[in-house]
């Protein structure tokens, strides 16, 4: 089944104001309205924030028209062409776009950048439970939080693509777009609904797997997930002992519940949900230091200080970005009949009954009963996060209607992308912990017009921590002449 691909009409700009930044940048922020529901123009509108960066330079000497002096000189009435930055997540916006490092390498090529933080994220309506509980039931929430899709993100796209490229040469209208991470998931849903309005289209790690079901997807990332702890563990063998230590006083406890000082608990669970840093490329001592701060406080104190639970507390920012967790598995649910249903969480709890390291997915689990290592989860989402985090928990019940939606509409048109004539050049990690190298591998050759560099030595978020390695790779499959 193809997502719906429909006329999209062009944003309302409500406003826009731009200065200069430091050296020779012009950054230019706009607001924009555009449909909540673009199949129910009943359901209202929402806001869009974007912000623009484009090279600006002032000329020794005055311009001038037709060579007389004092007059103007003829300018190209249209600006560089638009590479617009899709975010990862799902759920978080964009942070400021005057350092990005999109704009080292997009700017000294001519492009302009754009930044567009997607529906319900960063400061475009963003989602919250306050917002949300404004709309009703859970029932009213679940059914404004479906929409919040990569696929009305791609309209979103296309219809401040078409305001900001209004009298524009039509061979000029089309843009680039660069997705990292979910915004891979967004650029091929782009490129199966409204190839029309793209250029070129560039990936980092975000090779989204089409055609595969939610549990097919956790089924890899935990096999992936389960050998990153096994290299933890190699490197540092005395954390199996200090999660032990720290899970056991935890379990000492009233309930097994630590108050966090913004709210929320620390449970066994959420402690082991820490290893979705694993995949990154400071990941492993990110964690290794969170279990250091947790174990001092313990071996001096006999408990927990303020200072190690906040450090805990800060660890995941899910409470300030609710559609992370919310929406997480619905991104793979392409289609109708395709219900996650908890599919983390049913994969994890499936897996601990075979895998001891995985134990305390299982109901009644106690950590001074088991021997060996204790695995720490993935990029992966429990009910158990709505149970412990206090933003979350006010969502608990819009979440499994979430979980048991089957009605989604389609994210991908494989027949379209088999058939594509737009170059995307990507970037495939194949030690990445979130996006499966293998399953990424399918559809990188399923998608036709694409080149992809493949490489052992980058995790990913390489595009932030080896920007000019990432860059040089990617632009090299745009530029090279493969004989």
């Amino acid at each position: 089944m193809a997502p719906a691909v429909l006329d999209i009409p062009a944003a309302k700009l409500l406003s826009h104001s731009e200065y200069r930044h430091v050296g020779q940048l012009k950054i230019t922020t706009f607001v924009f309205e555009v449909p909540l529901d673009y199949e129910d123009a009943s359901a209202g509108r929402i806001r869009l924030l974007a912000r623009r960066v484009a090279n600006h330079s002032t000329p020794v000497f005055a311009q001038q028209e037709d060579g007389a002096e004092g007059t103007t000189q003829p300018q190209d009435k249209h600006a560089d062409p638009y590479m617009v930055y899709l975010e990862g997540g799902p759920g978080f916006g964009n942070r400021s776009p005057s350092n990005h490092t999109l704009n080292r390498a997009a700017l000294p090529r001519g492009y302009q950048t754009l930044f567009i933080d997607h529906r319900g994220t960063g400061l475009s309506t963003p989602v919250s439970a306050a917002m949300l509980a404004k709309l009703g039931d859970a029932d009213a929430q679940a059914k404004y939080l479906r929409l919040m899709r990569q696929d009305n993100t791609v309209r979103d796209c296309e219809a401040v693509r078409k305001c900001l490229t209004a009298g524009w040469p039509d061979h000029k209208k089309p843009w680039s777009i660069f997705g990292q991470s979910y915004g891979g998931f967004i650029s091929l849903s782009y490129l199966s609904m409204h190839p029309e309005g793209l250029r070129e289209v560039f990936v980092t790690g975000g090779l989204a797997p089409v055609g595969k079901t939610a549990d097919e997807v956790y089924e890899a990332t935990f096999r992936k997930t389960t050998e990153r702890n096994e290299q933890y563990f190699a490197k540092f063998p005395d954390d199996a002992d200090v999660v032990r230590q720290i899970a056991t006083f935890i379990e000492s406890n009233d309930n097994g519940k630590i108050p966090l000082p913004a709210g929320g608990f620390l449970t066994v669970p959420r402690l082991m949900t820490i290893g979705i840093a694993l995949g990154r490329h400071d990941g492993f001592d990110t964690v290794h230091n969170t279990l250091t701060t947790l174990k001092a406080s313990l071996d001096q104190f006999g408990f927990l200080t303020r200072a190690s639970l906040a450090a805990m507390e800060a660890f995941t920012a899910f409470d300030a970005n609710v559609l992370y967790a919310v929406l997480h598995e619905a991104i793979y649910c392409d289609g109708p009949d395709r219900a996650s249903n908890w599919a983390a969480y049913r994969v994890g709890s499936k897996l601990a009954q075979d895998c001891s390291a995985f134990a305390w997915l299982r109901p009644g689990f106690s950590a001074s009963q088991t021997t060996g290592p204790l695995y720490f989860s993935g990029e992966m989402i429990f009910p158990l996060h709505f149970e412990t985090y206090p933003e979350l928990s006010l969502l608990r019940d819009s979440a499994d209607k979430l979980a048991t939606y089957s009605d989604w509409p389609a994210l991908y048109d494989q027949k379209r992308l088999r058939s594509n004539k737009i170059p995307m050049y990507a970037a495939s990690y194949i030690e990445d912990m979130y996006v499966d190298y293998h399953l990424a591998r399918n559809t990188s050759k399923l998608v036709g017009g694409s080149k992809v560099f493949e490489t052992n030595l980058l995790y990913h978020d390489a595009l932030r921590a080896k920007t000019d390695e990432v860059m040089r790779q990617l632009f090299s499959l745009r530029d090279d002449v493969l004989d």
